[in-house]
């Protein structure tokens, strides 16, 4: 009589984006998992206030982009699964973007972009050119009077999307708990600080953190696109606020320290959203997001450590890329199939 298949007992360290949804996909594979954060779930560069889930503009096509387009058409069905599971609520909704054109040579561009799309997303999602009077009260202005839409961009509230993760996982059985030996495979999703321990023990820099200064603002625009403008992201959420972001600092005294350069944030907000001139501050968050040589997630095998691997360098758009990262990582982990892109491999970064 054959004896029943035993789980394979796998360690995720770090409860950040990825470290939450590579368990989470694991468990659904029947692992037996256990998530060690010492200091607690979203607790990083994941608990921040902005949630753009925005794609690269559809040319020049590369591995990361195409990654990235599975990623964000994954998203909706896999947010729906964990909070379906768990009861919380992301605060996910695919509502597009809008982006103002400044003149006839951007214009023309914005129009090359349109074939792009189509070719590359597949009819998947559109990007389109429009009259700026057609998009309605949430919109900026455009000094060409026409705007980019894509109906590709989501966005989701990146603490909600923590804690329902979490909530998923706490229904299959799996707690986040701040110290455990390790047990079985080990994934390190640990953000910046663990690309300095990887950088540490290779001798060479494969990434750093970056800080980043973000702001909400109590301003309810409803089910509208969110904004890209003068650098800015300006997301509305569903919980009635706009989030703002973000700064990029290469150089910071804090990790966590709020200054002038948040006030010139939302500043600058203001000034190409009037609508939002009368909203009050509601929060305000600073943190460092955890970015790879390569610029790319950083997926794969720990080099020289058997049975250890990496899943870091989200920085920027660890929210979008975290379903198909979870889904490779866990095929990697579990099956031994290896679909990391190249330039997406540790070695990458190297």
């Amino acid at each position: 009589m054959a004896m029943p298949e035993i789980a394979p007992d796998i360690t995720v360290r770090g409860a950040g984006i990825f470290g939450l949804s590579i368990a989470w996909v694991l468990t659904r594979r029947g692992a037996r998992v256990q998530v060690v954060d010492p200091h607690g779930a979203g607790s990083g560069s994941s608990g921040g206030l902005v949630g753009a889930l925005a794609p690269h503009v559809p040319e020049n096509w590369n591995d990361k982009k195409a990654f990235q387009l599975d990623s964000l058409l994954m998203a909706e069905a896999f947010w729906t699964d964990v909070q379906a599971a768990g009861g919380g609520d992301p605060g996910y909704a695919r509502t597009g973007r809008l982006q103002p054109i400044a003149d006839d040579h951007g214009l023309a561009l914005a129009l090359a972009r349109t074939k792009g799309a189509r070719d590359l997303w597949q009819g998947h999602a559109v990007w389109e050119v429009i009259r700026a009077k057609e998009a309605g009260d949430f919109a900026p202005y455009s000094p060409s009077g026409y705007l980019i839409r894509d109906t590709l961009t989501a966005r989701m509230h990146p603490r909600q999307a923590c804690a329902a993760l979490v909530a998923a996982l706490q229904a299959k059985g799996v707690e986040v708990v701040p110290e455990a030996p390790d047990r079985g495979s080990v994934i390190w999703a640990t953000g910046w600080r663990g690309l300095l321990e990887v950088s540490e023990q290779v001798g060479k820099s494969i990434g750093a953190g970056i800080k980043g200064q973000s702001a909400a603002l109590a301003h309810d625009a409803g089910p509208v696109p969110q904004v890209f403008v003068d650098g800015l992201h300006i997301i509305p959420h569903a919980n009635g606020t706009v989030a703002i972001g973000s700064t990029s600092e290469r150089e910071f005294d804090t990790p966590d320290g709020l200054d002038g350069q948040c006030d010139d944030l939302i500043a600058r907000a203001v000034a190409a959203m009037p609508v939002l001139a009368e909203a009050s501050v509601v929060d305000r968050w600073a943190g460092v997001r955890p970015r790879a040589r390569s610029r790319a997630p950083m997926l794969g095998a720990w080099p020289g450590r058997d049975g250890h691997f990496i899943a870091n360098g989200g920085f920027k758009i660890g929210f979008g890329m975290a379903p198909k990262v979870a889904e490779v990582m866990a095929d990697l982990v579990l099956d031994g199939n290896d679909g990391i892109p190249e330039g997406f491999r540790v070695e990458a970064s190297m």
